[in-house]
């Protein structure tokens, strides 16, 4: 870095900081007009802490606020946060994007919620499941990219993935063999795809949309033609039933929603902790950041560069293989055309949006399930907010992380880049 560089980081960390302040203003005042402005002296927002007909969790009272005086209160930590930022700077900006978010999100629910009732812990526990396949899309992205393969045929992975596990559960009786034949596809799947961009060096994207129209493709076709045909012996598998954990279950709050869930939700958070442990604190973690981030360099100390992108593209399709058995054999037990519904578009933003970190994906796929339940729940509510809104907000939020106005997301240096052996 040059002496002339410098000066330009600097006044370009000085722009991120003001307009990161403005934003935060301009998010309170927003805060206030949506929220504070409408309500009235004494109302309550009444939000139940405990799923309903749930024996295994110890009850505790339900969390009952005063709407006016908590929504100021929120307004006025986002206002703070926004005035300190624009005079003296704050370091951590994902901290303090979070915080920002979190109060907006808390205002948001205590202004729809005022003068009824709503069950939070219920919402978050629907937020975790329906955030699962994301969450294993979004952790496939991650392990490829991270050896600077990009996969974008997610999708088409996770239907056929979903279309081979219902009807191998169907025909043998036995969903886990269902979920092992899911598996099995998304790693073929990968394994075809790995093979075409980096032996052949085809275009990863290319290569990507076509296993995606070749998924969407395949799976409508043979569900037209066998599936909705003959769905007692070819697409009626049933699903995994939820495993409540011995004594982690009955911890209030947290056990609804982590430890009440069936074998597909608790393979999901048992990745995303093996893989960030993998990534970060191994051998193998190192060599897949070193093949992503300058393979010349990688290859010249001896790791093989074509072998590490192999094992990782075909380990990330295994993952959106488990993502596709999701919408099964874990969730209807029946398969649907395009069911999928772009959630492995979406784990691809919730990579993105976790900046290609394993826990940062898992939480940013959080906010998308988040997002996806709330909308459900607010029409329960009544709340006069079309849905589609509440659905685009978690995009609005990757696209300002792309643009690096606020946060940067930065890729693997190679990613998406064929490597040539010298």
């Amino acid at each position: 870095m040059t002496t002339e560089t410098l000066p330009q980081n600097k006044k370009a960390s000085n722009q991120r900081q003001m307009i990161t302040g403005i934003v935060l203003l301009a998010i309170g005042l927003l805060m206030f007009v949506l929220f504070a402005r409408g309500t009235q002296p004494g109302q309550e927002a009444k939000f139940g802490m405990n799923l309903s007909n749930n024996a295994e969790t110890i009850p505790i009272p339900d969390l009952i606020l005063p709407v006016q005086p908590s929504l100021y209160a929120l307004i006025a930590i986002t206002i703070f946060l926004g005035g300190w930022q624009l005079a003296r700077g704050i370091r951590s900006t994902g901290l303090l994007i979070g915080i920002v978010a979190f109060s907006f999100v808390a205002a948001f629910l205590i202004w729809a919620t005022k003068d009824q009732s709503f069950n939070l812990v219920g919402m978050l526990s629907s937020s975790l499941v329906r955030a699962t396949p994301i969450a294993l899309a979004a952790l496939c992205g991650v392990i490829s990219e991270r050896a600077a393969v990009v996969n974008i045929g997610i999708e088409g992975t996770m239907l056929l993935a979903a279309e081979a596990a219902v009807v191998f559960a169907t025909v043998t009786n036995n969903l886990w063999v269902g979920l092992l034949t899911a598996i099995l596809t998304g790693g073929l799947i990968a394994a075809i795809h790995a093979i075409l961009v980096i032996r052949f060096r085809v275009d990863q994207i290319v290569s990507g949309v076509a296993i995606n129209i070749f998924g969407t493709g395949t799976t409508s076709f043979l569900s037209s033609r066998f599936l909705e045909k003959n769905i007692d012996t070819l697409n009626n598998s049933g699903t995994f039933q939820i495993i409540p954990l011995p004594l982690l279950s009955k911890i209030p709050i947290i056990g609804p929603i982590f430890f009440q869930n069936n074998i597909i939700v608790y393979l999901m958070i048992i990745l995303v902790v093996i893989i960030h442990i993998l990534l970060f604190y191994t051998p193998w973690g190192l060599r897949t950041r070193a093949v992503g981030e300058h393979p010349k360099a990688a290859d010249t100390l001896g790791i093989n560069v074509y072998f590490m992108r192999y094992v990782n593209v075909i380990i990330g399709g295994m993952i959106a293989g488990l993502g596709g058995a999701y919408f099964t054999i874990g969730s209807v037990g029946r398969f649907d055309q395009d069911m999928t519904a772009g959630k492995g578009f979406i784990g691809l933003a919730a990579m993105i949006f976790g900046k290609w970190n394993p826990i940062g994906a898992f939480s940013s796929s959080l906010i998308f399930g988040f997002a996806d339940s709330l909308q459900v729940k607010m029409q329960i509510l009544g709340v006069n907010i079309p849905s589609e809104f509440l659905q685009m907000a978690p995009y609005i939020v990757t696209i300002i992380v792309l643009t690096g106005i606020v946060g940067r997301a930065i890729p693997p240096a190679a990613d998406g880049t064929p490597y040539e052996k010298q």
